[in-house]
């Protein structure tokens, strides 16, 4: 005889006040936690991928400058322009291309000023194309 055997056949108890747990809250209980809170999301961090900054060359640079006296020219004007925006966590950043309307372009400053009132240095300009045919092409850039 086992030392259960007296409360072996006795039915389960089921009380008044509480309801009975799902079997998906009893087994919640025993899962695993987050021991490590946001290691998680320290993870996911590491792995996020950032680009380098391309440095251009003088050619390169002159080219841009050319592109944006052009623009000066008819200010406010259109454009296609890539830039570079550094990354706030970690080293890197990630580049942009957007269509933008330009309001004003401030050399002593360094910086471009869009309609919508947003900035852009333009120590991170990469490119800069023209609206229509004379500015379809892409400044040639090295493989870096």
């Amino acid at each position: 005889m086992g030392e259960y055997d007296d409360i072996m056949d006795r039915p389960h108890h089921v009380s008044r006040r509480h309801p009975r747990m799902t079997m998906l809250n009893r087994a919640a209980q025993f899962s695993p936690f987050a021991a490590l809170t946001g290691f998680g999301a320290e993870i996911i961090e590491a792995a996020r991928e950032t680009e380098r900054w391309i440095e251009l060359s003088e050619e390169e640079k002159a080219v841009i400058s050319e592109r944006l006296g052009q623009l000066a020219k008819r200010l406010p004007a259109e454009a296609s322009v890539t830039w570079f925006i550094h990354d706030a966590r970690k080293e890197g950043g990630r580049y942009v291309t957007r269509d933008v309307r330009i309001k004003q372009i401030l050399p002593a400053e360094g910086r471009i000023v869009l309609a919508g009132g947003e900035n852009i240095d333009m120590d991170e300009l990469l490119d800069v194309e023209l609206p229509g045919p004379e500015g379809r092409q892409a400044i040639e850039r090295r493989d870096l």
